[in-house]
């Protein structure tokens, strides 16, 4: 008895069904995904169907050639990310144009994790920073990686495979926020729906002492970015949690390294602070001086090394005393030193309201206009936003504390000049403050 031919039903592309919307969606994508379970009723009746006439065919035709059989479905559903805004979600998947490696396809296998310092961990993302690779979560980076959040985070930490938000804690350890170090990950995963709002980045170092913003290094739209971000994140802060990397090795980069720190409270002599010097204690001076309104000469923070940057904070201070002469030469003394240590006498006064050209206030240094920082001289800034027309982000204020609006209102007025790129990033420069104040 022939088996008798099966023509699969199609549904009409205008029906909202969800089965049939999935099956537009990866047709749409090029992809031959096929649902165990989904897809329009008529569909999985038809397929039904078939399997009953293929057994009826086989029994009946028992002892005549037998049909092709047909096409194993693939094994279980896969999740297929929405391209929509917002829903920076992507899969696992081998990495592109390579064989699979890793747990792809194996959930609940154990990660192995490759061995990797911070130091590479970091310079890995900074590749993707400087090529600006564009997000998507269909295209794959010449590297091989997916180019969207958790591919990001799989190529820095070099794991061989593109994970995503529901498996990359398989390769990591649960961590506090104070244990957080640079190329440890926040990770926000939406196990009710993991195209609505899973994200992750990572973590690139404190940028303040209060701990409230740090610097990501995220792949998100349009292009990868680092920036400042509040702890844990713009959105759902409190439900991005860190983790580190199962395989780093290595401290934080950039740190010098630990060993013996002096007692602050001995004065160790001039020769400590001379040109060519190289010692902690150049370092601990740096910081009193930071902790006494010196900021502005350490854009970089203290150093070991004894610069100009140390003298000019150390005259200021001085000079702060009233100290005239040879007690004001920018190089700490006996008299210096204890006032610093005991946290005595008269702290630098900040620049804001000093007269700089033609009257104006002097910019007061880049360091005040960071995530966190607190300062007169954002209060200052914010009013004369709002003189020149440039307020439109704010909801009160302005006030001391520099903020998200302060930056929206400052690129604003940068693009009114014409700017565009780093010279419109929302913090103010030299430039952008004496044409803000002219």
């Amino acid at each position: 008895m022939p088996v008798p031919i099966f023509e699969e039903y199609e549904p009409a592309r205008d029906c909202a069904c969800p089965g049939c919307a999935h099956r537009r969606r990866t047709l749409a994508r090029g992809r031959a995904i096929t649902l165990r379970d989904g897809g329009h009723p008529a569909a999985r009746g038809a397929r039904r169907a078939l399997v009953l006439a293929t057994a009826a065919g086989v029994v009946l035709g028992a002892g005549t050639p037998s049909a092709p059989a047909a096409a194993k479905p693939a094994p279980g559903p896969r999740t297929v990310a929405s391209d929509d805004p917002g829903t920076p979600q992507g899969g696992r998947s081998p990495l592109h144009g390579r064989p699979a490696s890793g747990p792809v396809g194996r959930p609940g296998a154990p990660a192995l994790a490759k061995r990797i310092d911070r130091t590479t961990i970091i310079n890995r993302a900074k590749t993707w920073l400087d090529a600006r690779v564009p997000y998507s979560m269909s295209e794959y980076w010449s590297d091989g990686y997916r180019q969207d959040c958790s591919g990001y985070v799989s190529m820095a930490w070099n794991l061989g495979t593109n994970e995503w938000t529901g498996s990359l804690d398989t390769f990591a350890t649960k961590i506090t926020k104070e244990e957080l170090l640079p190329g440890d990950m926040l990770l926000f995963h939406n196990p009710a729906d993991p195209n609505k709002g899973s994200h992750v980045v990572l973590f690139g170092g404190w940028a303040d002492e209060t701990r409230t913003h740090y610097v990501a290094y995220e792949q998100t739209r349009p292009t990868t970015r680092k920036q400042a971000t509040p702890y844990g994140y713009w959105n759902n802060s409190t439900k991005y949690v860190p983790y580190r990397f199962n395989g780093v090795t290595g401290g934080v980069p950039g740190a010098p390294a630990p060993g013996p720190q002096p007692a602050p409270s001995a004065f160790p002599g001039a020769g400590k602070f001379a040109a060519g010097a190289d010692n902690p204690y150049v370092a601990e001076l740096g910081k009193m001086l930071i902790g006494r309104g010196a900021t502005r000469f350490y854009p970089k923070g203290a150093s070991t090394k004894w610069s100009d940057a140390d003298r000019a904070a150390t005259l200021a201070f001085q000079q702060a005393q009233g100290w005239t002469g040879a007690d004001a030469d920018g190089v700490p003394g006996e008299h210096t030193w204890r006032l610093l240590v005991q946290g005595q006498g008269k702290d630098i006064p900040p620049l804001v309201g000093q007269a700089g050209p033609a009257g104006k206030p002097a910019y007061p240094g880049a360091v005040y206009f960071r995530p966190g920082q607190s300062h007169p001289a954002v209060a200052a800034l914010g009013r004369q936003l709002l003189k020149k027309g440039f307020g439109t982000y704010y909801t009160s204020g302005p006030g001391p504390r520099w903020g998200e609006a302060d930056r929206r209102n400052v690129e604003a007025f940068q693009r009114a000049q014409g700017w565009r790129g780093a010279s419109a990033d929302g913090f103010p420069g030299p430039e952008t403050w004496r044409r803000l104040f002219a």
